[in-house]
């Protein structure tokens, strides 16, 4: 009963932010959101697991680093935050991402799906959104909100605007993907979060539980992963890219192509380690 009553106090301070955003639109709601996340977002996330997972990611970083990648995740977040409520500017928009990489989109051309993978980077939701608006068949695993008086709006937002067909990851949505993947749709997942039926991979030099999914899909049947990574270049500006194709391999073993993946995401989390989710217990 304690949960359900949280959850429904988290919701409603939740959405009175969403009509703050509303009423000030993004651009002024984009600064409102970045400095409340900064200054509130420790109270809530505990300052251990930051340490301990940036800690991992590099032994030697300094506390004024450290500091400042904590400062930047946390201006992005409420940034990416309130970017929900304005799912619809960027779905009718192109002004705001540069695109690059397309070359590595011939197997779609070419009319086989693909299954895209990435990490929760900049605004996340941006890329299965763009992926979409090039007219690619494509269906998204995502893991539903815990808070269950928020999560149905966040399933409406990106079924309307991200991507209509949103797959709940579990063993069903396996199968749902499966069933799309055999209508040609090509499948787009997030490779960065612990899963409890992952295999333990090194991430950043320590076992990380990792779904192997992507490259059991790619396995069975012979399909190409393609990672894709999206950047938050300016305050309203995109960066995003696909990533070098990852032929299949029928010899290829599961666990060495998903170390693979992980080296790839590791070079991405490098590049901007500003912008990726630092909160999450990944290596719980």
């Amino acid at each position: 009963m304690f949960k359900i009553i949280n959850y429904l106090f988290q919701s409603m301070l939740i959405y009175f932010f969403f009509l703050i955003g509303i009423i000030f639109r993004i651009k002024i709601s984009r600064k409102i959101f970045s400095s409340l996340f900064s200054f509130i977002g420790p109270f809530f996330k505990s300052k251990k697991i930051l340490n301990k997972n940036l800690g991992i990611y590099s032994k030697n970083i300094s506390e004024k680093i450290k500091k400042e990648i904590i400062k930047g995740m946390w201006k992005n977040y409420g940034m990416t935050f309130i970017e929900y409520m304005f799912l619809d500017f960027f779905k009718k928009q192109n002004s705001h991402i540069i695109i690059k990489g397309e070359e590595n989109l011939s197997p779609i051309k070419n009319g086989k799906p693909v299954i895209f993978v990435s990490g929760h980077f900049a605004n996340f939701e941006l890329m299965s959104m763009e992926i979409t608006k090039k007219n690619i068949k494509l269906a998204t695993i995502y893991r539903p909100l815990n808070n269950i008086f928020l999560n149905p709006l966040m399933e409406y937002l990106r079924k309307k605007y991200v991507c209509k067909n949103q797959i709940q990851k579990g063993i069903k949505g396996v199968r749902e993907a499966i069933n799309y993947i055999k209508n040609n749709h090509s499948i787009a997942l997030m490779i960065d979060q612990r899963v409890s039926e992952g295999e333990k991979i090194e991430f950043f030099g320590k076992p990380a539980l990792t779904t192997t999914l992507p490259a059991q899909l790619s396995k069975k049947y012979n399909l190409d992963i393609i990672p894709v990574y999206i950047e938050r270049i300016s305050v309203d500006k995109f960066e995003l890219k696909f990533l070098d194709i990852i032929k299949h391999s029928n010899s290829q073993d599961k666990v060495d192509l998903t170390k693979k993946l992980n080296k790839i995401l590791e070079k991405m989390i490098i590049k901007n380690p500003n912008q990726w989710i630092w909160t999450h217990n990944r290596w719980k």
